[in-house]
């Protein structure tokens, strides 16, 4: 793999991460409009699995690192718990809870039906609909009056948040994208939703690579790969970095209204090069 392709795909990971445009389906999307091959092969879809796994690493770090004193306030108070069998009394203790019971859901569907989803999901044509379907239903959950603060988070909405959170497990529906919708459905103002969906990212995105990063050490993985995969993870955690703090500070005073705009025009402009044959609908 050139080097320029692991520093745009770590980009595009990066930002489309924590932005609500949908990584899985950018990760897709990118190398099927330039056409590029770089995991063409008997062992191409193991390979870029892992690939794709360790550029999750860096935004793993990205949103650990920026959220830090948050998760070790979570940690302290929510694994009083554990260690000292105290039900936990503070904000903070119930909220780690409550995130860890939020991404029971997508752990639970995406263990049962990883091949269904692997083989059925992330043709263009569902991404393409799939940028188009669930930016229109972003745009219109934020239009929604929504006050609720962080510290309001229950474990009803957790477990809403959480089924909502499955439907990412579709390329193009965007994690983050989903999970800011079902938080301004519930009422949450955007800095609030914001919040939720970048701390319910930290498990998710911690599961999945330490299941994946299996290959790393099993020889799936050329050596040759290895720099590449360096290069993207490093890439792919400076731009995740930006991409929750421009976030955070973007939604303050503005609504989701660009990314919905974006969703929709990607979409349709995929689905036109599809129907002029362009681009196959298949991949």
């Amino acid at each position: 793999m050139p080097i320029f392709h692991a520093i745009v795909l770590g980009l595009v990971q990066g930002f489309s991460e924590f932005l609500p445009i949908s990584s899985s389906g950018h990760l897709l999307l990118v190398p099927w409009l330039f056409g590029w091959n770089d995991f063409d092969g008997a062992d191409g879809d193991s390979i870029k699995k892992t690939f794709d796994v360790a550029l999750h690493l860096g935004t793993f770090i990205a949103v650990l690192g920026y959220f830090w004193r948050d998760v070790v306030v979570y940690v302290r108070e929510g694994t009083r718990l554990v260690f000292s069998r105290q039900r936990p009394t503070t904000v903070e203790g119930r909220l780690a809870w409550f995130f860890v019971l939020a991404t029971v859901p997508a752990a639970l569907v995406g263990a049962i039906f990883e091949n269904v989803i692997d083989s059925a999901l992330g043709t263009p044509l569902i991404i393409a609909l799939s940028l188009i379907g669930f930016g229109l239903l972003l745009g219109w959950a934020d239009r929604l009056a929504g006050k609720r603060e962080l510290e309001e988070f229950g474990a009803g909405d957790a477990i809403k948040t959480g089924i909502a959170q499955t439907l990412a497990l579709n390329p193009g529906t965007s994690r983050s994208g989903i999970t800011i919708t079902a938080a301004r459905w519930l009422g949450f103002d955007r800095d609030a939703a914001a919040r939720i969906s970048f701390t319910m990212s930290l498990p998710v995105i911690a599961g999945a690579v330490l299941v994946k990063s299996v290959g790393l050490f099993t020889g799936e993985v050329d050596s040759d790969l290895y720099i590449p995969m360096l290069v993207g993870v490093i890439t792919s955690g400076l731009a995740g970095w930006f991409a929750v703090w421009g976030t955070l500070k973007w939604i303050r005073t503005h609504s989701f209204l660009p990314f919905v705009i974006y969703r929709v025009a990607l979409g349709v402009f995929m689905l036109l090069l599809i129907v002029s044959g362009v681009r196959g609908a298949s991949g």
